[in-house]
């Protein structure tokens, strides 16, 4: 104990950090019986491997090998060194290990979430594509509306995010990947399917609408475009006639006359092809928006989300 008490202050006097490598080549020395036998299995020539035992005894201010015409034995407090030195090899191994896993995980697995209109009108293809660029990567999608998606990045739960909403989610990083429209749309029966002018800004800032949940991107984009175009507390925020959680539940209430809403023109292209619904003009108010990809940490994501990200056409 008295040995290991003099090592330790000896340490502390002498200052420095020992470097693994180092490290590595005492334990090897000690067990091979030979500076020279360890050098050679680390690639090292007798010189270089004497500098740095020279070094770390210098470092911990103690003496560590004894040398000999037979080769090199741990000295009394190089055996104890000896010792901690595999602790501390075995630890680094482990983080090693550990890492490694860590990689190749991040390397094969990617999380994604998604807001609605993006899941499912735009992400299949875009997923499609990137699985014959990356066969190798799994994808997993969470399909949330646009604020659960920034949280969740902020969070660092996902990799990647897709949103929908009029401005970047704070504290992520952004890339615009698409564009899209809003539409008014209502039912064939509904008086302002029968309209020969469009509709004003103000009128639609004060009906009544079948709306997405506030969070939802559809719902910003569109409040902020009233906003923008609309000078009056009128329109500070939407006056929904009911509040739906999905597109789908959005499109099948206008289709049974709850009343008008707004939808991407992604989402009831179908149904204005077939005459399903019918769209409404408006005028005074600017509904095209921009689709990013957000995520949390440096200017560009590591791979392989950069991979997906450039398969999109981002910078």
């Amino acid at each position: 104990m008295r040995l290991a008490e003099r090592a330790a202050r000896s340490g502390l006097a002498a200052g420095g950090t020992p470097d693994v490598a180092s490290l590595e080549l005492l334990v090897l020395a000690a067990r091979r019986g030979s500076l020279s036998r360890a050098a050679a299995e680390c690639g090292l020539s007798q010189p270089s491997a004497s500098a740095r035992i020279r070094q770390l005894e210098r470092q911990l201010g103690l003496r560590l090998l004894e040398r000999g015409p037979s080769g090199s034995r741990p000295s009394p407090a190089g055996r104890l060194v000896v010792e901690w030195a595999g602790n501390v090899l075995e630890a680094m191994a482990g983080l090693r290990q550990a890492a490694a896993a860590l990689r190749s995980e991040a390397q094969t697995h990617l999380r994604v979430a998604a807001s609605y209109t993006v899941a499912e009108y735009l992400l299949p293809g875009w997923l499609a594509a990137f699985h014959r660029l990356r066969p190798d990567v799994a994808v997993s999608v969470d399909v949330v509306n646009s604020a659960q998606v920034g949280e969740r990045a902020r969070a660092r739960q996902i990799d990647l995010g897709f949103v929908e909403c009029h401005d970047a989610p704070a504290g992520l990083r952004a890339e615009v990947v698409a564009t899209d429209e809003l539409v008014v749309v209502v039912a064939p029966d509904h008086p302002w399917a029968r309209r020969r002018r469009p509709l004003e800004a103000a009128a639609l800032g004060q009906a009544e609408l079948v709306a997405r949940e506030p969070g939802s991107g559809t719902r910003d984009s569109f409040e902020a475009a009233l906003r923008a175009a609309v000078a009056s507390d009128d329109v500070a925020g939407l006056h929904p006639s009911i509040e739906l959680g999905s597109t789908s539940a959005i499109k099948a209430a206008v289709a049974d006359g709850m009343g008008p809403a707004v939808l991407s023109r992604l989402a009831v292209a179908a149904e204005l092809a077939s005459g399903a619904m019918v769209e409404v003009e408006v005028r005074g108010v600017d509904l095209s928006r921009r689709l990013r990809a957000v995520w949390a940490g440096g200017a560009y994501p590591p791979e392989p989300t950069a991979s997906l990200l450039r398969s999109l056409g981002g910078s």
